[in-house]
Parts: C-alpha cells; structure tokens; sequence
C-alpha cells in the first residue's frame, strides 16, 4: 500500500476536552466531546467512579454526538465540599446536572444512566420528561425489585439511622469492595484494567471522603419513594429506550432490568454476561448496540 493510500485509512482521534463550570459556588468537573451542534448525550455515572468510567465511550459516540459527562460533587475532578454546609443528596446533584446544562445551554438530551447515574438522571426526568430524547439504561434501579440481597444491610441504615449502622457500612468503601465492583461476575479479569481501582480508592480513601459516601449511601433511600412517579411518566412519555445490563451484578442484579418492560414500549433489551461495571468488559459489544440504538432513536 501507498503512503498516500495508509494515510487516508487514518482515522482522526476524538478530542476530549476537560472542563470546570462554577455551579453554587463549587467547582464541577465535565468530560465534553463532539459537535456543538450534534444530538447531546448526557453520560451519568456510578459509586464509587466519576466520569472517567465514560472515558472510552466518549470518543465512540463524540463523532456525531455531543457528548457530556459530569461529576458529582464528591466525586472525580468535581469539588467535595465539607458535608457539614453541603447536603450530599440526589436531589442536590440532580439540581447541579440540572444547572450545568443551562450553562451550556443544552434543551434536549439522551441520557445514559448507571448505578447512582440513574436516580439522578430519574431527578431531571421528573423536572422535564419531553427533553429526554432517549435512556440508554446500564444497572441502575427505577423499580424496588432490583434492591435485592446486596443491599440488606443498607436498608438497616436506612430505616434506623444509626452511627452503629452506618460504621457497618463502612466496607463499602474499602480497596476490596472497589476491586469486587468491577471483577465480579467477569469471566476473564484481563480485560478490566487495575487503573479503575487505583483511581477510584485514590478518591475515595482522601479525608472526609467516606463520610460523603455514607450521606450519600442513606440520602439513597429517597429515591425508593420516586419509583412509581418515574415509572408513570415512562407510560405517559415513552422516550425510546435500550438496555444494556451486566446481568451478573451483585449489587444491582438483573431483577432490576425486567421490571422495565413493563412500562416502555419502545424498548431495546440486552443482559451481558459481565458483572457491575460492564463497560470495562463488555464495551466490544455494548458500543455498536448503543451506537445503533442512538443512531436510529435519538438522531433522526
């Protein structure tokens, strides 16, 4: 093959840009790629990561659309106030996604929801359900179906309140649990790369950081509650859908997935033989389904 030939197979790499918007005061960290003008997707992530569990879906999707991916406060690159003058609620992170796309003037989205990513992307459903262009829903509950062995103990925090239970919850954030969320249930442990947990606990194990994750932990008792609400407004909306779940998921299990078929109509449906984080597995086959599914659904 020619030169000129080899140079024109090249393909031109996706420029991620790395930004902060001042919301409330505090510092909030966005992964942003793509055109300005193409479809946006709204990336939110999961406990205990940060966008950067986006960081090769990014620039799979940022070739024709504008892609998005924020960090809580508490989490990633975003500022992590003292939990003494900031509430650490999906409420208040809903408000701050909320917030963030009015700066960057962002009327319509897709939204892809995982783990902690779905609560507060069910926080912006309910404030505006005709902006949602479509959900690309990955392990993450909007049905108590879902809430299953994993998270007994918390459900004890929960109803209780306790120092007592909330110190029992404590292994939640340890290296161990980190390395657990994103091994379980994955056949070859290759493919995960240990980058993921030395990040993740780096964030996790700074001062102050488990108490945030334990206000966040109990604060996830008020999502329960909104269940039915989001739930009625997939009946009455029906944004198109696709699930992609890694069905081997310890903590937010496939029971959760099912329950979805209920209420959307126009809903594309896929258990992958991965466990938590199945990105990190199982992206081979989960970036065509969600380019697909985007490529026909949200596009056009």
């Amino acid at each position: 093959m020619n030169s000129t030939n080899e140079s024109n197979s090249q393909v031109t790499p996706v420029v991620v840009h790395h930004r902060y918007a001042t919301i409330d005061g505090m510092k909030i960290f966005y992964r942003e790629a793509g055109p300005a003008d193409g479809p946006v997707v709204l990336l939110l992530h999961g406990f205990p990561t940060s966008s950067h569990m986006f960081r090769n879906l990014i620039p799979a999707l940022a070739d024709r659309y504008h892609v998005i991916a924020p960090d809580y406060p508490g989490y990633g690159q975003s500022d992590m106030p003292d939990p003494k003058h900031y509430a650490y609620t999906f409420a208040g992170f809903g408000d701050i996604v909320e917030k963030l796309l009015a700066q960057l003037k962002v009327t319509s989205f897709a939204m892809y929801v995982m783990d902690y990513g779905a609560p507060v992307g069910w926080q912006l459903f309910l404030k505006g359900p005709e902006r949602i262009t479509g959900l690309i829903i990955q392990n993450g509950n909007a049905y108590e179906e879902g809430l299953k062995t994993f998270w007994d103990p918390i459900k004890v925090y929960w109803a209780d309140g306790r120092k007592e239970s909330r110190d029992a919850l404590l292994g939640l954030v340890s290296l161990e649990t980190t390395i657990f969320q994103y091994t379980d249930g994955v056949d070859d442990k290759t493919r995960i790369s240990p980058d993921n947990w030395v990040h993740d606990q780096a964030l996790l194990d700074r001062p102050g950081n488990a108490d945030v994750q334990m206000d966040v932990m109990y604060d996830y008792r008020s999502n329960v509650p909104l269940y039915p609400q989001v739930q009625a407004l997939f009946r009455k909306h029906q944004p198109p859908a696709i699930i992609v779940w890694g069905e081997r998921d310890f903590i937010f299990p496939a029971d959760g997935a099912h329950p979805y078929k209920r209420d959307l109509t126009d809903l594309e449906f896929h258990l992958l033989p991965t466990g938590h984080f199945a990105l990190e597995d199982k992206a081979d086959e989960m970036v065509p389904l969600i380019r697909s599914f985007l490529d026909r659904k949200v596009a056009n």
